[in-house]
C-alpha cells in the first residue's frame, strides 16, 4: 500500500526557515518531479507544484531569501522534515547537520555516532540544511537555494 501525503501537510510539517536577523524575509515552496513513458518510448520528466506525494517521489524544496537592507553577512538554516530523506543542496558550500544543527559539516567529513562507534553521515542522516549568504550576495537583496529528498 502506498502512502499519500498531501503537499500542504508536507509544507506544514516543513519547518519554516530561520535566520538571525528580522528584517530578512524567508518563503519556501516544494515542487515534485514527475517522469512520464512518452509513446515512442521516451520518457519525459516534470517538475511541477506539489499537490500530493506519494512514498518514494523525488522533490525539490526552495527556500528564498529576500533582504531589503541587508549589507552584511548572514546565515540561514532549514531543518529537513523527518518525512524527507535529504538528497542534495544545489549550493556547493551549503553545510549539513545530521543531530538536530548542533554540529555542522559537508556530507563526506560530517560524522555521527551509531551505538558506540563514529560513521561518516549519509544523505538520509541529514536533520538541518545552512547556508551562509556573503556580504556581496545579501546586497543583491534577493537569493535562493534548492534541495531535493526522498518521500520516506
Amino acid at each position: 500500500m502506498r502512502c499519500i501525503i498531501s503537499a500542504s501537510l508536507a509544507a506544514a510539517a516543513m519547518a519554516a526557515p530561520a535566520c538571525a536577523q528580522d528584517d530578512i524575509s524567508l518563503a519556501s515552496e516544494i515542487f515534485v518531479e514527475r517522469i512520464s513513458h512518452l509513446g515512442d518510448g521516451r520518457m519525459e520528466r516534470r517538475i511541477e507544484p506539489a499537490s500530493r506525494l506519494t512514498r518514494g517521489d523525488k522533490v525539490i524544496l526552495m527556500v528564498e531569501w529576500r533582504a531589503p537592507s541587508a549589507g552584511s553577512s548572514f546565515s540561514v538554516s532549514s531543518p529537513i522534515p523527518g518525512t524527507l530523506a535529504f538528497q542534495g543542496a544545489s549550493l556547493d558550500h551549503a553545510e549539513v547537520s545530521a543531530d538536530g544543527g548542533r554540529n555542522w559539516g559537508k556530507l563526506g567529513q560530517l560524522r555521527i555516532r551509531e551505538g558506540r562507534s563514529m560513521r561518516l553521515a549519509s544523505p538520509g542522516d541529514v536533520t538541518n540544511l545552512r547556508w551562509r549568504v556573503k556580504g556581496r550576495e545579501a546586497a543583491r537583496g534577493a537569493g535562493r537555494i534548492t534541495y531535493s529528498a526522498i518521500v520516506r
